[in-house]
C-alpha cells in the first residue's frame, strides 16, 4: 500500500471517527436537558424577534409549572364557599348567585367531611325537571324547602394531597373531565380547593370574565408621587392617569392590563416586592401577587443620572 493511499484511508478514518462523535454528542447529551436547551434559548435576546415577550413568558410558565404543588394553587379553607348536604335548595340558590361560581363543594356535618360537589348546570335541571319556572325575576318552585342530599344533584369530587405537582393534577382533571378538586390534608380535613381554572391562569396569567367585579379605585397616587395599581387596571387608563409613557414599549399593544405589562418585561410573574425597571424611568414594585399573578403594583418615576 502507497503512502497516498495509506493517509487517505486515515484520513477517512478520522473523518469517520469526528462524524460519529458529532453524531454521539447530539443524541447522547450527558450534561445538558431539553428542559435546560429550551430555558437558554428564552434568555438568548439576539433571537427576540423570532417569539414575542409574551409567548416567551407562558413558556417560561409552563417549565416552572413543574416546580409547584397544588398547595401552591389551592384556595385557603377559609375561603372555602361551600353547602351543606341538608341545606335546603332555596339556600343553594342563594349561595350560588352571592358566589358567582358555577360550582359548589357539598360536605356533611362540616367541610372536614366532603361529599362532592353541586354543578350549576345539574341545579337548573334539577329545577327545570321539578317544575320549577323562571318568571318575574324569580323562580317558583313548590320544593325549595327541599335538601340537597333529598335533591340527588351531587356529583362526586377529585380528592388530592397539597404536595401532588399542579402539572399532575391538570393532567388527573383533565382525564377525569372534572374542574374541581378538594385539598385534603394528612388527616383528612379540607385544606383547600384547587380548580382547572387556577392551574391554566398559571401560564396564561389571570383570566376573568364579564362578571368579574374590581372593587375601591384601580389607581391612586401616593403622597411621595408614586403610584398604586391594581394588576387588572387597563394599560390606557394607567397611562392618561399617570401621564406615564406606558405604551412605549414594543410590545405593550399585545396587553391589555398592567399586570400584563409587568409580567410581559420581566419573562414571567415576579414576586412580591421584586423590581421590574421599565424603559429608562420607571420602575415597577410588586407589592402583592402570587404564583399564578400580579395583583397590585407600585410604579414610581426614578432619577437617571446624565
Amino acid at each position: 500500500m502507497s503512502d497516498q493511499q495509506s493517509r487517505s484511508r486515515e484520513q477517512g478514518r478520522s473523518e469517520k471517527a469526528s462524524l460519529f462523535e458529532r453524531l454521539r454528542t447530539f443524541f447522547v447529551r450527558e450534561e445538558t436537558s431539553v428542559r435546560g436547551d429550551i430555558e437558554e434559548a428564552l434568555d438568548d435576546e439576539s433571537h427576540a424577534s423570532d417569539i414575542s415577550q409574551q409567548e416567551r413568558a407562558m413558556l417560561r410558565n409552563v417549565l416552572e409549572l413543574h416546580e409547584l404543588r397544588v398547595s401552591d394553587v389551592m384556595i385557603k379553607r377559609r375561603d372555602i364557599i361551600a353547602v351543606s348536604l341538608e341545606d335546603s335548595i332555596s339556600h343553594v340558590a342563594e349561595t350560588f348567585h352571592t358566589a358567582g361560581h358555577s360550582r359548589l363543594p357539598v360536605y356533611a356535618e362540616t367541610l372536614d367531611d366532603p361529599r362532592g360537589m353541586i354543578h350549576i348546570r345539574d341545579f337548573f335541571n334539577y329545577l327545570w325537571s321539578q317544575g320549577g319556572v323562571i318568571s318575574g325575576g324569580g323562580v317558583k318552585f313548590d320544593r325549595l324547602a327541599e335538601t340537597v342530599s333529598a335533591a340527588g344533584i351531587v356529583r362526586p369530587v377529585l380528592f388530592v394531597p397539597p404536595s401532588m405537582p399542579a402539572l399532575e393534577l391538570l393532567v388527573k382533571m383533565q382525564a377525569a373531565r372534572t374542574h374541581m378538586a378538594l385539598v385534603i390534608d394528612e388527616y383528612g380535613g379540607t385544606d383547600g380547593l384547587a380548580s382547572i381554572e387556577d392551574i391554566v391562569e398559571l401560564i396564561v396569567g389571570d383570566i376573568e370574565d364579564e362578571h368579574d367585579s374590581v372593587e375601591g379605585p384601580l389607581v391612586s397616587k401616593t403622597e411621595d408621587g408614586a403610584w398604586v395599581v391594581d394588576a387588572r387596571a387597563e394599560l390606557e387608563e394607567v397611562e392618561n392617569t399617570s401621564g406615564l409613557p406606558l405604551s412605549n414599549h414594543p410590545d405593550a399593544q399585545s396587553v391589555e392590563t398592567i399586570g400584563g405589562l409587568v409580567t410581559m418585561i420581566a419573562g414571567r410573574v415576579p414576586s412580591k416586592g421584586e423590581r421590574v425597571q421599565f424603559l429608562s424611568n420607571v420602575q415597577f414594585e410588586i407589592l402583592d401577587a402570587d404564583p399564578r399573578r400580579i395583583k397590585k403594583v407600585l410604579i414610581r418615576t426614578i432619577i437617571v443620572e446624565s
